[in-house]
C-alpha cells in the first residue's frame, strides 16, 4: 500500500500494517556502490516497524523475496534484522538501514517478519512490496 497523507507517509512511500504492526519502506539508489557497467547496481533501504498493539513484541526472523528486471527470484531468510532481533514496546517503533544488490537495473522486493508478542503468540507481519529503480532503467532505447 503506498499513501501521502502523514509526514511518515511521505517519508516511507510504502507500507502495510498487519495484526497492529506497521512496517514503512524507504529504498534509495545506491549510486556510489553501483557498478552498471560491470552489471551490479545496490540499493539501501530503510525500514521502520512499528508496534500499534497493547503488547511487547519481538522481530524473531525475516524473510525476503527479490526479484531482478530479468524476472529472477531470490528467497533471503534468517534470524532478526541486521543482527539483532529487537523488542519493539507498545507504541514504540524499531529502524534499521540494509543494503540490496542486484544484477539488473530494477527489481523488486517484499516479504515478512516473524514476530512474537509478549504473550507468547506469533505471527508475520508483512513487507510491503516495493520498487527498485536505477536511473539506468528508466533509459529508453532509440
Amino acid at each position: 500500500m503506498s499513501g501521502s497523507g502523514s509526514i511518515l507517509d511521505q517519508l516511507f512511500p510504502f507500507f502495510a500494517t498487519t495484526a497492529e504492526i506497521t512496517v514503512r519502506v524507504q529504498p534509495h539508489y545506491a549510486a556510489d556502490h553501483s557498478q552498471p557497467e560491470a552489471g551490479a547496481w545496490m540499493w539501501r533501504y530503510h525500514v521502520r516497524i512499528e508496534n500499534h498493539g497493547d503488547q511487547l513484541v519481538r522481530l524473531l526472523d525475516r524473510h525476503w523475496i527479490i526479484r531482478d528486471a530479468a524476472g529472477r527470484r531470490e528467497d533471503v531468510e534468517g534470524p532478526g534484522v541486521v543482527g539483532e532481533q529487537p523488542l519493539i514496546p507498545p507504541g514504540g517503533a524499531h529502524d534499521y538501514v540494509s543494503a540490496c544488490p542486484l544484477g539488473t537495473p530494477s527489481g523488486t522486493m517484499e516479504g515478512s517478519y516473524g514476530m512474537e508478542r509478549a504473550d507468547g503468540t506469533r505471527f508475520r507481519a508483512k513487507i510491503p512490496l516495493f520498487a527498485l529503480v536505477s536511473p539506468d532503467s528508466r533509459r529508453t532505447a532509440n
